[in-house]
């Protein structure tokens, strides 16, 4: 009798039908997430030189869109402790690392001038929608909203603009490619200080 109240008391297995549709779910929530990150993606790969590509560069595409798909929602979460292998340290960081994929994708394509801007744009809305410390649960209590869109909206003009100053090969180039090294250190440093410090 013990081992037939055993068995009646564990849960039936989970049916196939309600993992399908948890799996359903993940992939499509958080869809403005979603369409930002893969529309990035599609944008970096210069879909017009892919459509004439070869097959092979095609799959790559269409493997890079599903992956952009997967990655884009924000991870809405409290920071613990896990597990520090590769995998997981990618899946929690996901939203650093396609934009990331994304900029050195577009740097390795040479898209033209319009699809750059394009590029900009996507990059800058995804970043905001999916930003944690402005919109998720982190976010600090009473901080303005349109301060990180306008700063950051400064900032890809500003990188824009330094990009097509034409002063390759001239002697001018070292010396603005160390000043904006420096320029993106010095942000880096201030905001990982304003996102460790009090909120107060």
């Amino acid at each position: 009798m013990t081992t037939a109240g055993t068995r009646a008391a564990r849960p039936d297995p989970r049916p196939a039908d309600s993992r399908a549709a948890l799996l359903v779910a993940r992939l499509t929530s958080r869809v403005t997430d979603r369409l930002l990150g893969t529309a990035l993606v599609v944008a970096a790969c210069d879909p017009p030189a892919a459509l004439h590509a070869s097959w092979l560069v095609k799959v790559l595409v269409l493997g890079a869109v599903g992956a952009a798909w997967w990655a884009a929602p924000m991870v809405d979460a409290r920071p613990v402790l896990t597990s520090m292998r590769r995998r997981a340290v990618a899946a929690r960081r996901r939203t650093t690392v396609l934009p990331a994929a994304a900029i050195a994708v577009a740097a390795a394509t040479d898209p033209p001038f319009w699809l750059v801007v394009c590029v900009a744009a996507l990059l800058l809305a995804y970043l905001l929608v999916t930003d944690a410390w402005t919109v998720g649960v982190t976010a600090p209590p009473g901080r303005p909203r349109a301060t990180p869109a306008l700063a950051a909206a400064a900032a890809t003009a500003l990188v824009l603009l330094a990009a097509q100053v034409p002063v390759v090969g001239t002697s001018w180039a070292r010396l603005l490619a160390s000043l904006v090294i420096a320029a993106t250190v010095v942000c880096l440093v201030l905001a990982l200080r304003t996102r460790r410090g009090p909120s107060g």
